[in-house]
């Protein structure tokens, strides 16, 4: 049995939503009604209702249980839709597998290595508490505790891990290597469809104009929707609506051609 929970609805081609920090597969519960095909949302591993292994949880073991995952269910011909760190784990797998690909879409996505001074200021000062030992382990509670039960009982550790692995100032080394490599993949895979939808910043909001105009200079064939009105971090709850109608534009348009 996979150690990965996840919801499948409908038939035909593939599409995998992958949820980050510290969410789950519920994250995407009023994006996928709206779209064609097969539905495909995990939870990754020890988060939401998967299972909770004795692991670290780094990058390497969320991309190597994801593997799997994709190998169980033999996938191919997969457009990945990722928020957060399943916008990085999206783009890695995809890098890893890009015959496997149809296309790529984001949304408030962690998708390149930042310096402190580029990641927006009350987000830094939260991430160096995070980082910080002892100070980090006695803030998750807080965040499990403000969780909706809807997204399930997801383990402390994974929280925890995710949180420390923003790759800000360089480190940590091993998650800035692995961001690299597939930023590089990005750069030179014109074949591969990329979306970024974008809103106006919330008091959350991750993906800075910066960044954004980087993604557009750095991603071949990346098309940048913008919506002029405000989402915060996490864009699937606070604009669910206006991400499914871009995504169904975009599928019919660069995927299904005209």
């Amino acid at each position: 049995m996979t150690a990965l929970s996840y919801r499948d609805t409908g038939t035909g081609a593939p599409l995998v939503f992958l949820h980050g920090n510290p969410t789950s597969s519920y994250l995407w519960r009023n994006v996928t009604p709206a779209l064609p095909g097969r539905r495909i949302a995990p939870d990754l591993i020890g988060m939401g209702e998967s299972d909770r292994p004795d692991i670290e949880y780094t990058f390497d073991d969320h991309a190597r249980y994801l593997d799997a995952w994709f190998d169980e269910l033999a996938l191919d011909e997969v457009t990945l839709i990722g928020h957060d760190w399943g916008g990085a784990l999206a783009a890695d797998w995809a890098s890893r597998h890009p015959g496997r690909v149809r296309g790529l879409a984001f949304t408030e996505a962690i998708l390149k290595p930042m310096t402190w001074e580029e990641f927006p200021p009350a987000g830094a000062e939260v991430f160096r508490a995070i980082k910080t030992p002892g100070v980090g382990e006695s803030m998750i509670p807080d965040f499990l505790a403000g969780l909706p039960p809807e997204y399930g009982t997801s383990h402390e550790v994974p929280l925890l891990r995710w949180a420390r692995s923003m790759p800000l100032g360089g480190e940590p080394a091993s998650v800035v290597a692995r961001i690299k490599s597939f930023n590089a993949w990005l750069a030179t895979s014109p074949e591969i469809p990329k979306l970024l939808i974008t809103f106006d910043p919330g008091h959350d909001t991750m993906l800075t104009p910066p960044m954004i105009n980087w993604c557009q200079e750095n991603f071949a064939d990346l098309k940048v929707v913008h919506h002029p009105v405000v989402a915060g971090h996490h864009t699937p709850e606070d604009q669910p609506d206006l991400i499914a109608q871009t995504l169904a534009t975009w599928l019919r348009s660069d995927l299904d051609g005209p």
